[in-house]
């Protein structure tokens, strides 16, 4: 990257200064990183607020020796290592991060890095890399979700959720949500769901199996670490697949074994974060292919609030209450 006397040599940036709860995120000034080969700077406009951030916070992880989480920013490229052709200094582009994004600098690998639609603002753009790239991993290249077969994830209104509802039903998948509340079930079907119910109603499976003319789920998608397993089991079609996104702390899985026997259903999972980088560039790929002709017109994120990168820890405090519908962000550079 060639020296510009516009770009810092230091930063704002928040830093998890222990681990514990949101009180630990703190604003710090820290080195500005550079682009290696491979890599663009990013002058962050947004960042995406992820429940692995308030995880990783807790636990007081530094991920690749970093104090700064955010898994992924929108902005302006101020930089690119010395192999980098796709993208040039100016281009608006949002990012999957390896962390970093609470900052206003972050250094995203090129291959994962995409332009921004005309139809899009920053701030919306940086609520859907995470989105994206967990949804098509799980769903199509881990869990091989074929177009006659239908899928379900929990949470149909969380940031990834209602992404992954427009995103799907656009291109014309049947996905089935649950959710916690009345609102949030209504609010799964104006995203897209196919059918909507309540995670914790007793008959759950019982409607999914009706909704899917007894068909069954092919492939689901789980954020909650295992707290459904019964009724997942129960609504799963022969040969289906789970994928688990959440550990819960550390939580572990109590299968029936039955009923995972009888329909010779598949339990794997996944973390986003340490998949292979050609791995994600394959994703990155189909996105491009798939859902980039989507994004501004059928696919739009829904905002559920913004708060100033120095207000990180509210906003982790709002993530923490469950209650929103859609995505938190910080405001960096918007």
């Amino acid at each position: 990257m060639n020296d510009d006397q516009t770009i810092p040599r230091d930063q704002t940036a928040i830093v998890i200064s222990a681990a514990g709860g949101p009180e630990v995120l703190q604003p710090a000034q820290v080195i500005l990183p550079r682009p290696g080969p491979g890599q663009v700077l990013i002058r962050v406009a947004a960042a995406g607020i992820n429940r692995h951030d308030c995880i990783q916070r807790t636990a007081g992880i530094h991920h690749d020796g970093s104090p700064v989480p955010g898994l992924e920013a929108a902005g302006e490229v101020v930089g690119c290592g010395p192999d980098v052709i796709a993208f040039n200094r100016g281009d608006r582009v949002m990012a999957l991060l390896q962390g970093g994004g609470y900052a206003e600098y972050a250094v995203a690998d090129a291959a994962v890095t995409m332009p921004v639609p005309e139809g899009l603002t920053l701030c919306e753009a940086a609520a859907l890399p995470e989105a994206l790239f967990t949804t098509w991993w799980n769903f199509f290249s881990l869990m091989n979700l074929q177009p006659d077969e239908f899928a379900l994830l929990h949470g149909g209104t969380s940031g990834v959720g209602h992404i992954a509802l427009q995103a799907m039903s656009a291109l014309g998948h049947r996905v089935v949500a649950t959710s916690g509340t009345a609102s949030k079930i209504e609010a799964s079907r104006r995203f897209g769901a196919f059918a909507a119910f309540g995670y914790a109603d007793s008959a759950l499976a019982a409607q999914v199996l009706e909704a899917t003319g007894g068909q069954g789920i092919s492939a689901l998608m789980d954020v909650s670490a295992g707290a459904h397993i019964s009724a997942d089991l129960e609504m799963m079609a022969p040969d289906g697949q789970i994928a688990h996104l959440s550990a819960g702390g550390g939580a572990h899985l109590n299968v029936p074994l039955k009923p995972l026997m009888a329909k010779r259903i598949r339990i794997t999972g996944s973390l986003l974060r340490p998949l292979e980088a050609a791995r994600k560039a394959a994703v990155a790929e189909m996105l491009r292919r798939d859902v980039w002709p989507l994004l501004g017109d059928r696919v739009r994120p829904a905002i559920a609030s913004r708060f100033p990168l120095s207000e990180a820890a509210a906003a982790h405090r709002e993530m923490e209450k469950g209650a929103h519908v859609g995505k938190i962000l910080l405001d960096v550079h918007g």
